[in-house]
């Protein structure tokens, strides 16, 4: 399938600075993540006939746009259902459809599918391009760094879980929302899912040497400067912390953790 991919500049807590709108398909397409409205995303769009819009997310730094490309392309706006509110609260705008994980699209000959894919947001999917084609995945994975799963937001264990499946689809590519195209997606995925079990090594370590309190297990987790960062680390500590304690590795308050 065809698809282009423009790099929008947004408030966003991402290294790059900006967020990846795609449009995936060209005589019908599919407008995905449309963070902001500008230049270069007007004339992607001007150069498809983009037929839906919808996104990976809800989260700020990927849905600033909706509203606009829908009123200039007529499309049919999607949300996922049962999120129908937090896409409304987000976007500002009423969607016209709803999908769950296995809806398809069709585009011509060709079809996008939507793939449940939770753990950085609980309303997160992914989009196949085509049969066999390249997954958009939103910020489920990242070329370079890690995806931030914190607290409130983040479900650590759903996180895993998307990454496992995405690994066992071992696509040709993944179309991440910030940064470059994932051409290696299984190597990727493999060191995502080592980061994070090493992060939660750190951190039930942590308990067990004695570490109660959010800030000392922060503090004792991390070995680099937070600085910038800090509400970030906590809210992955913390992620963790409910993971280990459904585990029962760990009882965890919401205050204080100790070990089992």
């Amino acid at each position: 399938m065809d698809w282009a991919r423009v790099s929008v500049p947004v408030a966003t807590r991402a290294p790059t600075g900006e967020t990846n709108a795609y449009v995936l398909g060209r005589e019908q397409a599919v407008l995905v993540d449309p963070a902001a409205r500008t230049d270069d995303l007007d004339r992607a769009v001007a150069d498809r006939n983009v037929e839906h819009v919808l996104v990976t997310h809800a989260h700020p730094d990927h849905v600033g746009a909706v509203d606009a490309y829908a009123s200039v392309t007529g499309a049919t706006v999607w949300a996922r259902d049962g999120r129908t509110q937090r896409f409304r609260e987000a976007t500002g705008c009423e969607p016209d459809r709803t999908y769950v994980p296995g809806t398809t699209i069709p585009l011509g000959d060709e079809r996008v599918r939507i793939l449940d894919a939770p753990g950085h947001a609980p309303d997160h999917v992914a989009l196949e391009a085509g049969s066999g084609g390249p997954i958009c995945c939103g910020d489920c994975a990242v070329a370079e760094g890690s995806v931030v799963v914190g607290a409130n937001e983040g479900d650590v264990r759903a996180y895993l879980t998307t990454l496992r499946r995405l690994h066992a689809i071992d696509p040709p590519a993944l179309l991440p929302g910030h940064g470059p195209t994932i051409d290696d997606p299984r190597s990727t995925l493999r060191r995502l899912l080592t980061h994070r079990y090493r992060r939660e090594r750190r951190v039930l370590e942590s308990v067990e040497a004695g570490a109660s309190t959010l800030e000392e297990i922060v503090d004792a987790a991390y070995e680099k400067d937070l600085a910038g960062v800090r509400d970030l680390a906590t809210a992955t500590v913390e992620a963790h912390l409910e993971k280990l304690a459904v585990d029962g590795r760990v009882e965890w308050d919401g205050s204080r953790a100790r070990c089992v």
